[in-house]
């Protein structure tokens, strides 16, 4: 609901000019160089191929459509963050923390956990569309924001990216509660299958509206000012990925046309994010990032592997 660790990051101009370097940026600065252990996950988990997947611009795209929905947790972030002068931060410092959580270690992850919960505490007020209170670190918020997080990773993945199986979709919401219990989402409370977390969605509907705050969310995300010439057929492809992926109560709400895509068209939206992961991987410092990663998981299958 804020922008974690956003200190960390370079100040932008708040304009898609900025979006593959500073994203860039924040993975780069969130993969361990000497990690002292596999973190929450590991380099054998589900979490760890989804965290990578070249359809991750649009799950966080559609994530923070997506959320912007609940009016409590959109006031949170409306009155309390800087989002309208800097939205490319807020997703770049989002991104940092969710590959901070994923690839880092246990004490990477628990700091970056406790930096997110003590802004937190000062998140709070009053909703001025419903008139309800609201605090950034109310459980059920915080798990509106994981849930859709979650939900939103599986299904672009499915779409646009890696092959997902009913099994890899369960344990990766299984995975994922180990990140809700770091936000402050109490134990138990998360969802743990794919199941359990489309019955959440499902219930949590009637309290979902369209504000002026989630309109101009969704409005910038999807066509968003001061763009170089350059970038703005590609990002009218990855639009297309997001509004594609919506789920149909979510378009609703917003208005929106539903969407089908066809196999042909998702091939050539999976070329435009590899476009855009291959600007991604020329800033500095992504590559050694990404092998880092990878050197781990070649340890780890090869650990894994039975001996002649």
């Amino acid at each position: 609901m804020s922008e974690p660790l956003n200190t960390r990051l370079t100040p932008g101009t708040g304009t898609v000019a900025g979006f593959v370097e500073r994203t860039a940026e924040a993975f780069a600065a969130s993969i361990p160089e000497s990690p002292a252990d596999d973190g929450f996950f590991g380099p054998g988990s589900v979490t760890w191929r989804l965290t990578s997947d070249l359809s991750t611009p649009i799950a966080g795209l559609r994530s923070l459509i997506v959320q912007a929905l609940h009016p409590l947790a959109m006031a949170g972030v409306d009155q309390h963050s800087d989002w309208r002068r800097d939205p490319v931060g807020r997703f770049a410092a989002t991104s940092m923390y969710v590959v901070t959580v994923a690839y880092g270690d246990r004490p990477a992850a628990e700091r970056a956990a406790r930096v997110v919960r003590k802004i937190h505490e000062h998140v709070h007020g009053t909703d001025t569309v419903t008139g309800k209170p609201y605090r950034a670190d109310d459980p059920d918020l915080l798990l509106w924001v994981h849930a859709v997080q979650v939900e939103s990773t599986v299904r672009a993945a499915r779409l646009f990216g890696t092959s997902v199986s009913g099994q890899d979709a369960d344990a990766f919401v299984a995975e994922m509660t180990a990140a809700a219990r770091l936000i402050g989402v109490p134990d138990g409370l998360a969802p743990a299958t794919v199941a359990e977390l489309d019955a959440y969605l499902a219930a949590v509907q009637p309290e979902l509206l369209l504000t002026q705050a989630a309109r101009d969310t969704a409005a910038f995300l999807l066509n968003p000012p001061g763009m170089d010439p350059e970038l703005a057929d590609l990002w009218d492809d990855l639009k297309e990925g997001v509004l594609a992926s919506l789920p149909d109560w979510a378009t609703d709400i917003y208005g929106f046309e539903r969407r089908d895509v066809t196999a042909e068209r998702r091939a050539e939206i999976r070329q435009v994010l590899g476009v855009f992961d291959a600007l991604t991987l020329g800033e500095p410092g992504v590559l050694e990032a990404r092998q880092r990663v990878e050197l781990r998981v070649r340890e780890a299958r090869a650990s894994q592997a039975p001996r002649e």
